[in-house]
């Protein structure tokens, strides 16, 4: 009996300690706040934590990474180096030539073989190839190429359909979502990487018209050119930059918005160049005195400093001093979210611009026209497109009139002439002009050609 009695209480005491111990590591606890004067709790919850953490875990990865791997490819870009400038003039240009190998990614679009990829990567080619993922190489063609944007379009001839990434509308794309970044760093086959959309309508440049897709998935040198794509696995951007002290990787990355990339993509297969809709408003930039001395540097939108003559801003009715807030169905806060929206648009389309007006909205339908005028790259010569006077006046269709020279070469009598060549490259408007201008080195010699008003040609040979 007392045996029974001995086992029973210690029993009973192994039975309490286990329970104790349930109750204090296992059972999940009720939380409750309560006021002060404990009258009615503000905050009531006993729901348990999700077992999948806060939201990370949920997201499936492998879906879009299977779709995007294989319809991405590596470019491998040949160039030749000029070398040292003072061997070249002792021993001659061949002397000092040397083949220098770049290279990238790049995104197959179609079935067909038409890949886009940045401009850097592809510039200056003497050949080019491209290596899908499953190590197959083949020839490319650049079948054109937008620096501006920082977009090209290849050509690969295959014997069967290739696996390839739809465009997505990047317009869309949220900031804080998921996005992978997929390419070939460091020459490896496709690699992929995971971040979220850390910023949209960033500019990098100034002086640029940018308007990138800001995100934290590592991006390093071999990725330009390569595939930002959500988790749905669309195509939302082309990887393009990172800003870094070392040239790789430090936590942010930029890529080109999709809606922009398919614009120049649909412009290079049908016009063979980029077609660029403006909206005829210069912008004050509100890092300037006379913004922050105004008080615009605090606005959100972008403040009309200027109205273009015949732009579309004009005859739609936009003043200077409006605030445009608004652009279709995007929300403007910066420039660089209105240039944005613009470089997806041609010249003819017709948006909706919502401004401001001393504390009224008034929405203007704009009908976007050609860029008008340009100040060029290197010279700073400021020409606009020839209009049907001056196309009758000079007897020429193509060509640009030259507005305006800077000092140092108002000796050469350069204004009013319409220039028609530049290094024997025809030119059409201002966009080809600056394009010309742009991939003039300011070591080396440029040859103008010149039209006046009789007729007469000349060729003039900066240095």
């Amino acid at each position: 009996m007392k045996r029974t009695a001995q086992l029973f209480l210690v029993a009973l005491l192994a039975g309490g300690i286990t329970l104790g111990a349930y109750k204090y590591f296992f059972e999940t606890k009720t939380l409750t706040l309560v006021s002060q004067n404990d009258e009615t709790p503000f905050i009531t919850t006993n729901l348990p934590a999700s077992p999948r953490g806060a939201g990370i875990n949920e997201v499936d990865f492998t879906i879009a990474a299977e779709k995007t791997v294989n319809a991405v490819v590596h470019v491998k870009n040949m160039t030749i180096s000029r070398g040292n400038p003072i061997a070249e003039f002792f021993y001659g240009s061949e002397a000092t030539q040397r083949p220098q190998i770049g290279t990238g990614s790049g995104v197959i679009i179609s079935p067909d073989g038409y890949i886009v990829t940045n401009n850097h990567v592809i510039d200056k080619a003497r050949a080019l190839e491209v290596t899908l993922n499953n190590n197959k190489s083949y020839d490319a063609e650049i079948i054109g190429a937008d620096p501006s944007s920082d977009i090209a379009l290849l050509k690969i001839n295959v014997e069967k359909p290739l696996p390839y990434l739809a465009f997505g509308d990047s317009d869309n794309a949220k900031i804080g979502e998921w996005v992978l970044a997929v390419g070939n760093p460091f020459n490896l086959t496709s690699t992929v990487t995971a971040g979220i959309v850390s910023a949209k309508a960033r500019s990098i440049s100034p002086g640029r018209n940018q308007s990138f897709i800001q995100t934290d998935a590592a991006v390093n040198p071999g990725n330009s050119g390569g595939a930002l794509v959500n988790t749905n696995g669309d195509l939302i951007g082309i990887n393009t930059a990172i800003t870094s002290q070392t040239g790789s990787y430090v936590g942010y990355s930029f890529a080109v918005p999709s809606n922009i990339a398919k614009k120049v993509v649909d412009d290079l297969l049908e016009y063979g160049k980029v077609q660029k809709g403006i909206l005829g408003i210069s912008a004050l930039n509100v890092d300037s005195p006379q913004a922050k001395e105004e008080g615009l540097d605090e606005i959100a939108g972008v403040y009309v400093a200027g109205i273009e003559e015949d732009s579309g801003a004009q005859t739609a009715g936009i003043k200077e001093g409006d605030i445009i807030k608004k652009v279709g169905n995007v929300k403007v806060t910066k420039f660089s979210e209105l240039t944005g929206y613009l470089s997806s648009k041609r010249p003819g389309d017709q948006v909706q611009v919502t401004i401001d007006r001393n504390g009224k909205k008034m929405t203007f339908p704009v009908v976007l026209k050609k860029k008008q005028t340009e100040r060029l790259p290197v010279m700073g010569i400021e020409v606009k497109n020839l209009s049907e006077e001056d196309q009758k006046a000079y007897g020429i269709k193509s060509g640009v009139k030259i507005t305006s020279v800077p000092e140092q070469y108002r000796d050469y009598g350069l204004l009013n002439k319409v220039m028609i060549e530049v290094d024997d490259k025809e030119i059409e408007d201002v966009e080809d002009a600056k394009n010309l201008f742009g991939k003039i080195s300011r070591y080396g010699r440029t040859s103008i050609t010149l039209l006046d008003e009789n007729g007469e040609k000349e060729r003039l040979i900066f240095q």
